[in-house]
């Protein structure tokens, strides 16, 4: 790291604090040449992820859209707004733990329903109707089974 007052590179690191809502990692330095002391902020670089749609085109990731659809699904249910965000950093680091950098609106999906079903059921049913596109009673009422097998095993 380069000093920012004397240009020489012969630095140290005297503390570090990581943050980890952003992510990030906070340095306090000394310069072995000058002896003056700076910060540095450090953060991990993440390659942008691409969801491919139903009809090929790709759009970047969005976790507001993500935000927004779960929003509509826990309506009225006792889930807050930080479990939604929690939420979605799980969601997405699942995705990035895949180490690849395009993405199935499908899989997305699978994975959004998976942790769902853990976190609300009624959420569940509710973003899976919206998700798989539910045009009968009878849909509803095949999710709602396969919830009731799935509690009795």
């Amino acid at each position: 790291m380069r000093c920012p007052f004397c240009n020489s590179e012969d630095t140290k690191v005297i503390d570090s604090r990581a943050f980890s809502e952003n992510n990030s990692i906070k340095r306090r330095r000394e310069c072995n040449s000058c002896e003056k002391r700076f910060t540095t902020y450090e953060r991990i670089e993440e390659n942008p992820i691409y969801v491919v749609k139903k009809n090929k085109s790709r759009e970047k990731f969005n976790k507001e859209k993500l935000l927004r659809g779960l929003e509509r699904a826990t309506n009225k249910r006792n889930i807050s707004r930080d479990d939604l965000e929690r939420f979605i950093a799980d969601v997405e680091k699942v995705i990035q733990n895949t180490l690849k950098n395009e993405i199935t609106t499908q899989e997305v999906g699978e994975l959004v329903l998976k942790k769902l079903k853990e976190l609300d059921e009624v959420a569940y049913v509710r973003f899976a109707s919206v998700y798989k596109e539910f045009d009968d009673i009878k849909s509803f009422i095949d999710v709602v089974e396969d919830i009731k097998k799935d509690k009795e095993i």
